[in-house]
C-alpha cells in the first residue's frame, strides 16, 4: 500500500465551493490523507497521471494498481475546480458476467464486490469512528462521487464529466472492452487495471482478447501503459513470496 500522512480534516460543509453547492457534496480533497508513492512504478503511475495520461496499469496482485488509480481519482473529483463529478468503477461481477438472474436491483447486486474499494477509500480518509466513515461512505455513494457500473448495464450509454475505472479488467472480453471504451463521453478520463495471469475466462480467444485490446491502447498517445512486477508488491511479504515461487514453480513445469 502507498504511503500516506494525516491531516487535519476540513469541517464537512464549511466553505463549499459553487461546484460543491451545485452538486450537494460537501466533502473537498482536502479531508483526504496525502498518500506518496511507494515504488519506481507507482511514481511512474502518478507522474503519467499529472500529465494528463489514461493509464492502463496490468502486473502482479498487491501493487497497489487500483488503490492508486481510486485515489488519484477521487482527488480530482472532490477537488472543486476540476470538470469532474464522479468516479465511476466498471468491473464484471460475476464470470458469466450476466448478473440479471441474482436478487435485487442493480445497487443489491454489486453490492458485494462494493467491500474491496470501500476498504480503499477507507484507507484515503483519517475519521475517528468506523461509523463516521461508513456515514461518508454512504454519502459518497449517495451523492455520486462514487458510482458502480457492471459491463451488463453500460451498454447505450454515454459518460460525461466523470473518471472510469476499468477494474479487473483481465476478466473481460475484447467485445466488452470495446464497448466500454467507446462510452466515453466529454470531460472524461478511463483508466484500465488488471493482470492476465488472474484471468477468470476461460475460452483462448477471450483470453487473447486482452491482449490485442492492449495493442490498440499501445499505439494511442492518450494512453500511458505502466507494468508491476514482483518488486512493486507492497500488500504483504507474504504474497510477494508466494508469487515469486508461482512463478518459480512455473517456470520449472514449463522446463521439465
Amino acid at each position: 500500500m502507498p504511503a500516506r500522512k494525516k491531516k487535519v480534516s476540513s469541517q464537512v460543509g464549511a466553505g463549499m465551493s459553487a461546484k460543491q453547492m451545485q452538486r450537494k457534496k460537501p466533502f473537498n480533497v482536502d479531508m483526504m490523507v496525502d498518500v506518496t508513492p511507494v515504488s519506481d512504478n507507482q511514481q511512474r503511475v502518478f507522474d503519467a497521471y499529472a500529465e494528463g495520461k489514461n493509464l492502463y496499469t496490468y502486473g502482479c496482485a498487491g501493487t497497489g494498481k487500483t488503490f492508486i488509480m481510486l485515489y488519484l481519482a477521487l482527488k480530482e473529483v472532490l477537488n472543486p475546480i476540476t470538470p469532474y463529478n464522479r468516479v465511476v468503477i466498471v468491473r464484471s461481477l460475476v464470470s458469466t458476467r450476466e448478473i440479471g438472474f441474482l436478487p435485487g436491483d442493480h445497487e443489491d447486486k454489486s453490492s458485494l464486490y462494493q467491500i474491496p474499494y470501500k476498504n480503499m477509500v477507507k484507507y484515503m480518509f483519517e475519521l475517528p469512528t468506523d461509523n463516521d466513515f461508513d456515514m461518508l461512505w454512504g454519502n459518497l455513494k449517495t451523492q455520486e462521487s462514487i458510482k458502480f457500473w457492471s459491463t451488463s448495464f453500460i451498454r447505450g450509454t454515454t459518460l460525461d464529466d466523470c473518471i472510469i475505472i476499468v477494474d479487473e479488467c483481465q476478466n473481460l472480453n475484447f467485445h466488452e472492452l470495446d464497448s466500454i471504451i467507446t462510452r466515453v463521453g466529454e470531460n472524461c478520463k478511463i483508466h484500465f487495471c488488471g493482470d492476465a495471469a488472474q484471468s477468470d475466462l476461460v475460452k483462448t480467444n477471450e483470453r487473447n482478447g486482452i491482449l490485442d485490446f492492449m495493442k490498440i491502447l499501445g499505439a494511442m498517445p492518450e494512453f500511458e501503459s505502466v507494468e508491476f512486477g514482483v518488486d512493486d508488491i507492497v500488500r504483504s511479504g507474504l504474497v510477494k513470496s508466494y508469487i515469486l515461487n508461482k512463478i518459480a514453480l512455473n517456470l520449472w513445469c514449463l522446463n521439465m
